[in-house]
């Protein structure tokens, strides 16, 4: 079975584009809640989480996610660090849900992709492309944080210009033209 990665800097409307890919009978594995459930859930992480950010990481027993996410983006080597914990149970998760899918192809949405090196065990990548001011225009409405924040969180991925150069496919999402025609003919090349 073909491994699909699916990603783009935030805000560029992966979550819409996978949507659209699982309309169509095609399996998709999201990254990011992953990550979330494992760093709830996952007693071995959770210890690891707490041994290298503190106990602060949880609150009862639950994930503090502003804690967490106040400390990665402010300091690359925290935020390197949180990585290299988390993605190996992320790619553990996703290489056993893989196994279990019997769409023609699967997908893993992932918004640093490249940035964590788990592309190098996909068939292929499509990249999800929007221009910055329209992705925080889009992220100021969808999340509580401030532009700072996620002027911050647009400046920890790539750039967008080398995710394309690295991806087999390209969605532009920049409201100039029709994403599901393009969905459409990346699904009828990969099936």
């Amino acid at each position: 079975m073909k491994k699909i990665g699916l990603t783009g800097n935030i805000g560029s409307g992966k979550t819409t584009i996978a949507s659209l890919f699982e309309v169509l009978g095609i399996a998709v594995f999201n990254a990011d809640n992953e990550a979330k459930r494992l760093m709830s859930d996952d007693k071995i992480l959770k210890n690891e989480l707490i041994v290298a950010f503190g106990k602060e990481v949880f609150v009862e027993n639950k994930l503090n996610r502003k804690y967490l996410a106040d400390l990665a983006f402010s300091d690359e080597l925290v935020l390197k660090k949180l990585n290299s914990l988390v993605h190996p149970f992320v790619q553990h998760a996703f290489d056993k849900w893989s196994d279990e899918q019997i769409s023609p192809y699967v997908i893993k949405e992932a918004a640093i992709l490249f940035e964590s090196n788990n592309y190098q065990s996909l068939d292929a990548i499509i990249c999800v492309t929007c221009p910055e001011d329209i992705r925080l225009e889009r992220l100021l409405k969808r999340d509580n944080i401030s532009k700072k924040q996620l002027i911050q969180r647009i400046n920890n991925q790539w750039q967008e210009e080398k995710k394309k150069s690295m991806s087999d496919y390209i969605v532009i999402n920049d409201n100039s033209c029709l994403v599901t025609p393009q969905v459409l003919k990346i699904h009828n090349t990969l099936k």
